[in-house]
């Protein structure tokens, strides 16, 4: 088939090189956002998929808008068979989900109808799943809530974090997209609606559902935590400045101290909460890089009676 690539960020490469690599089909052009301001001298940088795409000697589109008249005219002229999406980060409206004749179709990194929405992997661990997957599926008006073609699972491993699982699941769904682009051409794989029992949501995650509540569990403490590794990175407040939690172990023989209280030992930095301790492993103090919690502690020099959260 003839296919115009929907993608963003560096997540979506390993499935464009799955669907360019494939001897079946062919990617006709790439759709992307556009360039966006970078780095300290906030200069205008290309998405991954933009520069992998150019890389490969395709054609980038990068409309502000994917119902400007402009794109839609030269996605016309193209006249794809199907279009492929990974996180494009952009609603399509019917005018361009009409234009291919197999539709638009989602690679979403969840096993549908749970967790729909822009951050499924996140939610996923903040919520403490244990298996997750990933869906493709036919894009529709509604929220990724279009029939589905395939999945496939993924177990959750106590240490993930939102960019571990995200990485995995790009990987594995990448040979998923390419099988179901397969199935489409072949007609042996038709889309099946979405249950409607089960559904849960997953908006973006906000900096303030980063920050970390210490009366909450450890348990929990560690969900927010690993769920927000990398972006938007787990947080709290020390002495009035921000402090990314980067790395945290809850140790469930440490029950002597109260939420927020941390106990700074030679190599080790512990903070209580509402049920045991967690160990901070890495943190990042504001306007410093990731370093150990432990050269952090000695650092600052914590005080009796100072608390992280406060």
């Amino acid at each position: 088939m003839k296919l115009v690539f929907a993608g963003t960020p560096e997540v979506a490469v390993p499935a464009l090189d799955a669907l360019i690599a494939s001897d079946r089909h062919q990617v006709a052009a790439v759709v992307t956002r556009p360039d966006a301001p970078a780095g300290r001298g906030r200069r205008l940088v290309a998405s991954p998929v933009a520069e992998r795409a150019a890389e490969a000697g395709i054609e980038v589109l990068k409309p502000a808008r994917p119902r400007d008249e402009q794109f839609l005219a030269r996605l016309r002229e193209i006249a794809p068979d199907c279009c492929p999406v990974v996180a494009y980060g952009a609603l399509l409206p019917k005018v361009a989900l009409d234009i291919p004749e197999h539709g638009w179709v989602n690679l979403h990194f969840s096993l549908l109808p749970a967790w729909r929405g822009a951050a499924p992997v996140q939610h996923a661990l903040m919520a403490g799943d244990e298996v997750t997957g990933a869906s493709t599926f036919q894009i529709e008006e509604g929220l990724d809530s279009g029939p589905v073609y395939g999945v496939i699972t993924e177990e959750v491993r106590p240490t993930d974090t939102s960019g571990d699982l995200l990485t995995r699941l790009a990987f594995a769904g990448a040979g998923l997209l390419a099988a179901t682009m397969d199935g489409i051409e072949d007609g042996t794989l038709k889309a099946v609606p979405q249950p409607t029992d089960g559904i849960t949501l997953a908006p973006k995650i906000t900096v303030e559902d980063a920050r970390v509540d210490w009366t909450a569990p450890a348990l929990r403490v560690d969900r927010v935590v690993r769920g927000c590794t990398p972006a938007p990175g787990a947080w709290t407040v020390f002495r009035g400045e921000r402090l990314k939690l980067v790395q945290a172990t809850p140790v469930p023989d440490r029950t002597d101290l109260a939420p927020g209280e941390p106990a700074v030992g030679k190599n080790n930095v512990y903070v209580g909460t509402g049920s045991h301790a967690v160990e901070l492993v890495w943190v990042q103090a504001q306007g410093k890089k990731p370093m150990r919690a432990a050269d952090w502690a000695r650092g600052v020099r914590i005080g009796a009676g100072e608390r992280l959260g406060e």
